[in-house]
């Protein structure tokens, strides 16, 4: 079995092909200041038939390299997806704009039609947002389907730039009788407050397209949920809605219960850190009891819920045939509420859809829902996070933006594999690998595969505590697995395989988005002797050649492995 295993995973990787037209310099830590830095790159752009995809992230570019990469681009006129994440650290602000527009100008002459643009992580602010505002209004963006902002710093006023832009985008397209149809936006960690989610909200309704809205940690309170709400009303294909660690309080949380009610395509709803309440949670129950028929993921997590409110959260899902995952940890249920809450569970057959309680707390005595009570916490938050955002526009060459404060709670193995961070996963503490290998059944092959993806998912080669807590974590679940006489390694490697987007199931499964940490902790793997050695076949990783350096590791460690068996 353990030879077949490695040659299944090999015959697999082997027969997959990359992703059609794609350059990729991706996560290979160049540091790209001038025209000369990127000689041998704008030559292998100039020289590339019909390219549709460049990766640039996790390199560092500076005004002159973008230009000259730029003027490369110039003739692309097949070119699609933009993958620049990651990509000006170190970089001063003011260099960020002029960059940006030199790229954007080059798609524009080119007569590009962009699909995909993701600009996370680059922490440009506001005048981020100025430096792609021409191409976002531009032809090339009639045809865009993602847009990935994840972490920029925009704060309220680029929100409103970007919310322009958009709209502006779709005015202009609709004219010429392409109206824009973003399916996904990606927004979180900006800061966006009231007022950039409500400018945000008015192109969303104009939109009407979008299948996934993720904007969590933007500090946006009821107004700005109540305008969020108004508009998923009219995305009715949406599947896919974050808006974790907001504060919904129960206005908010009403308002969006009764959006849901228009969603019938909602897959997965993600309202955890969102202070809900009880009245909040009993709205959201009414909505899901009463429709969202493919239901899979429902987060209410830390959102002050009490025994009832949890109770009728419970009884709503109770003919949820698709639920995957039910988050009621961290609420204020008291042990008799935890109890309650796991013995309803347990007589619709569905509780190891449940989450952890571990972060429950006792019901408060204190009456919470005073209305007068939540405007008065609204307003301080608006005024602490106005106070904030003003001090973070006056650093000028921060790239990194600070994550919104909040008192940090404990956090349990079952928060990290439903919802994986580095963060989450250094908290967990030193136990951190008995405790996900505890809390995995490796009987289920594929909940194991799931489990060491979302673990993976997460490591940083040069953080070296990190990277020491993927590994023993991993190290600890796959000696458990390959160690247990019922582990099902066919199984387990098809599920990898599938999760990986390199073969396909009969079951609709979505693949994740394969990322350099995948196989960095492959590459690790392979090399212990918990892991199967015998007949290594020759492993091909175009499939995955987007995660650079990381796949040629793998490679040579393969070889090597299979040489010394």
């Amino acid at each position: 079995m353990a030879t077949d295993i490695v040659a299944q995973l090999a015959d697999s990787l082997a027969k997959a092909g990359v992703e059609e037209g794609e350059l990729s310099y991706k996560g290979q830590g160049r540091k790209l200041d001038d025209a000369q830095a990127v000689e041998e790159m704008v030559k292998e752009i100039q020289d590339f038939e019909g390219l549709q995809a460049l990766r640039l992230e996790g390199n560092t570019v500076g005004v002159e390299a973008a230009q000259a990469i730029a003027k490369a681009l110039e003739t692309k006129s097949e070119f699609k997806r933009c993958y620049w994440s990651d990509m000006f650290t170190g970089r001063l602000r003011s260099e960020i704009p002029p960059a940006l527009n030199s790229l954007g100008d080059a798609l524009m002459l080119a007569g590009a039609k962009l699909t995909v643009l993701d600009l996370s992580d680059n922490a440009f602010g506001p005048d981020g947002v100025r430096g792609i505002e021409k191409l976002l209004k531009s032809t090339a963006c009639y045809t865009l389907q993602e847009l990935r902002l994840n972490n920029c710093g925009m704060g309220i006023g680029g929100g409103k730039i970007l919310a322009s832009c958009l709209i502006q985008c779709h005015k202009k397209s609709s004219a010429v009788g392409t109206p824009l149809s973003l399916k996904v936006f990606v927004a979180g960690r900006n800061r966006l407050e009231n007022d950039g989610a409500t400018a945000l909200a008015q192109a969303f309704q104009l939109i009407g397209s979008l299948e996934e809205v993720h904007m969590p940690q933007n500090g946006i309170n009821h107004a700005g949920v109540t305008a969020l709400a108004a508009a998923m009303q009219h995305n009715k294909e949406l599947r896919i809605l974050n808006l974790n660690d907001n504060t919904f309080t129960e206005k908010g949380a009403i308002a969006m219960a009764q959006a849901l009610k228009h969603l019938c395509s909602i897959q997965v709803i993600n309202f955890g850190d969102c202070l809900v309440r009880p009245a909040g949670a009993t709205a959201i129950a009414e909505t899901v009891s009463g429709g969202l028929p493919i239901l899979k993921e429902l987060n209410l997590s830390f959102g002050e819920i009490t025994m009832e409110a949890a109770l009728a959260v419970a009884q709503a899902v109770k003919n949820k045939d698709q639920l995957e995952k039910l988050d009621l940890n961290g609420n204020c249920l008291g042990a008799s509420g935890c109890t309650a809450l796991k013995d309803t569970m347990e007589g619709m057959n569905m509780a190891d859809l449940l989450g952890s309680l571990s972060d429950d707390e006792d019901e408060d005595e204190e009456d919470d829902d005073d209305d007068d009570d939540d405007d008065d916490d609204d307003d301080d938050v608006d005024e602490e996070e106005e106070e904030e955002e003003e001090e973070e526009e006056e650093e000028s060459s921060d790239n990194k933006i600070s994550t919104p404060t909040s008192a940090p709670r404990p956090l349990d193995v079952s928060s990290f594999l439903n919802f994986p961070s580095p963060d989450k996963l250094l908290k967990l503490g030193a136990k951190r690998a008995l405790l996900i290998e505890q809390q995995v059944d490796v009987t289920d092959a594929s909940r194991t595969a799931e489990a060491f993806l979302k673990i993976a998912s997460v490591y940083k080669e040069d953080n070296t505590d990190l990277k020491d807590a993927v590994l023993d974590s991993v190290d600890a679940l796959m000696k458990k697995a390959f160690a247990s006489p019922s582990f099902q390694g066919y199984s387990f490697v098809s599920a990898l395989l599938v999760l990986l987007g390199l073969i396909k199931s009969e079951d609709k499964v979505k693949p994740v988005v394969v990322v350099t940490g995948h196989l960095h902790v492959l590459e690790h793997v392979v090399r212990q002797d918990y892991f199967p050695r015998e007949r290594r076949d020759r492993m091909s990783h175009k499939a995955l050649e987007s995660c650079g350096n990381a796949r040629n590791r793998l490679q040579s460690t393969l070889q090597r492995v299979r040489a010394e068996s």
